[in-house]
């Protein structure tokens, strides 16, 4: 049961947007995954919780913390294959696992937290909070930015993963982003 969760071995570098809501990462895995002609991962949570709110009106719980893993993780496995260059990841376990212990009281399902700190990527671009909030069905903390900014930045730190932080607008997000990205690969080379 839980291969699922476990990050299959790919011939690409990964780089996750890692971050709190509306600070753009959507946009900017597009742009990344459009400038280096690849794929983009997809955050399979904004899909699966938007289906949940549309049917049944309610909003996420511990128990769809599993489900939301499962497919995070076969989208990244399944996308990882058509590309040898670079693999932008709209989110990974990590942030899940960040949101699980922000939202349910510091905890976290033992099988999501393992393979959260068990599955690794080559850089995390961590979007901080200078962006306008977007509201929509999802989105529910606009008061708690600062807080769950640090929530994200805590964990990158806590687990020693690689990390940029982004500011300022798309533009200048995109030119840090890629200025990154491309040592990544020439240092791959």
């Amino acid at each position: 049961m839980e291969e699922k969760f476990k990050q299959r071995r790919a011939n690409c570098l990964k780089v996750v947007l890692f971050g709190p809501e509306s600070t753009g990462k959507t946009t900017l895995s597009k742009q990344l995954a459009k400038h280096y002609n690849t794929v983009w991962v997809r955050e399979y949570a904004r899909e699966y919780l938007q289906r949940k709110w549309d049917e049944e009106q309610k909003i996420c719980e511990p128990k769809d913390l599993l489900p939301i893993a499962e497919g995070q993780m076969a989208l990244e496995n399944e996308l990882a294959k058509l590309t040898d260059s670079v693999l932008i990841c709209d989110t990974d376990l990590l942030e899940t696992k960040v949101y699980s212990e922000a939202y349910y009281s510091g905890t976290c399902d033992p099988i999501l937290e393992k393979y959260a700190l068990q599955n690794t990527y080559n850089l995390y671009f961590l979007t901080y909070i200078d962006t306008p909030w977007e509201a929509d069905d999802l989105r529910d903390k606009p008061e708690e930015r600062q807080a769950m900014f640090n929530f994200f930045e805590k964990a990158l730190k806590k687990y020693n993963r690689p990390y940029v932080l982004l500011k300022g607008d798309k533009k200048e997000r995109l030119e840090i982003a890629i200025k990154h990205i491309d040592n990544l690969i020439k240092n791959r080379k």
